[in-house]
Order: C-alpha cells, then structure tokens, then sequence
C-alpha cells in the first residue's frame, strides 16, 4: 500500500480518540419524521391473467412416503400432476403435461434425459414464481443436482411450488388465483 499525507485537522476541531468511541448520532429531525413505506400488498398489485390454484402437497411425502408405498410409481404421478397444475395455473404459457413424465419413464437409463427434464421443471417452476409475483427463488440447476443426493429434488420442487400455494392465502385447489407478471 501507498501511503497517503494525510492534512492534520484544522484548529478548534476535535479528532475522535480511540480511547472514547464516539455515540451515534440522531438524525436531523425532518428526517426521523419521515414515515417508512412498505412495498404495497399483494392485494393492490394489479392482476395481469388468472390461473387455477394448483394442490398444496406435504413435500416429504412425495419425496419419500408415497414413493415407497407405491414402489416408486407415485413420483411419475407427481411428476405428471404437478406439469397438469402448472400447465392450467399459467395458460399463457406452453407447458407439456405427459411428455416430461414420458421422459422419466422411458428415458431415465440415458441419465442425459432425466437431467434434461428436471432442469427444465425447475425453469418452469421458476417462471410460476414470477407469475404468483414472488422473487424466483427455484434453480433449475438444484432441481437435477438434489437428484443425486437421494432423490431429493422432488422434496425441492414441492417445497419451491408450496411456496406458491401459499402466497394465495388458503385458496383452495382449482381456485381462479391472480397472475401478476
């Protein structure tokens, strides 16, 4: 590092001593009387398009309770479930229904395929958060990396899709819901 001169403080100012911390101080009064503004309610947003509620699932049952009972069918019935719901939540959007499940089921010895099919849900789901008006908080990425750590990108994508259940407050399934973007 340079050193730089530094100009000593002019006369009659004090230098703060490392002896004595200096107290904070308050802010000029015209601005402490300034009331904080929140961003506005979901409520007053606008609405763009309507969709239908999609079903609130408990995560760790599709990731791990329900595949076990049924012998690992129920994950290709989520998995066709949840684009069904996606598909009928934003119609303005083109999202194959059977087609990603076809995937899983006839495709998973290539191991390309699945990961493929799994990163585009995750783009999917992404884009459903953004519609719901939330911050996109699914990566595509993690919804095919967790596939290798026992399987749990399915407790990762229902927890990312509950996310927008809930911003719906209690709507039930099928319920018209407000798209915002």
């Amino acid at each position: 590092m340079t050193d730089v001169p530094v100009d000593p403080p002019p006369q009659g100012v004090e230098t703060p001593s490392a002896a004595a911390p200096e107290e904070p101080a308050a802010p000029p009064a015209e601005i402490a009387q300034i009331p904080a503004q929140a961003a506005p309610p979901p409520e007053s947003r606008e609405s763009v398009a309507t969709g239908l509620q999609m079903k609130h699932r408990n995560p760790f049952a599709v990731w791990i309770g329900l595949p076990l009972i049924t012998l690992g069918i129920y994950t290709y019935v989520w998995y066709y479930k949840i684009h069904r719901e996606m598909a009928d939540f934003d119609r303005r959007r083109d999202i194959p229904v059977a087609g990603p499940m076809l995937v899983l089921l006839f495709l998973s010895w290539t191991l390309i395929a699945p990961i493929i099919s799994y990163h585009n849900t995750g783009k999917r789901v992404r884009d459903a958060q953004v519609a719901a008006g939330l911050d996109a908080t699914c990566s595509p990425a993690l919804s095919w990396l967790l596939l290798f750590a026992f399987g749990a990108n399915t407790l990762y994508l229902q927890f990312e899709l509950n996310k927008i259940i809930d911003s719906y407050h209690g709507q039930p399934e099928g319920a018209p819901v407000s798209l915002y973007v």
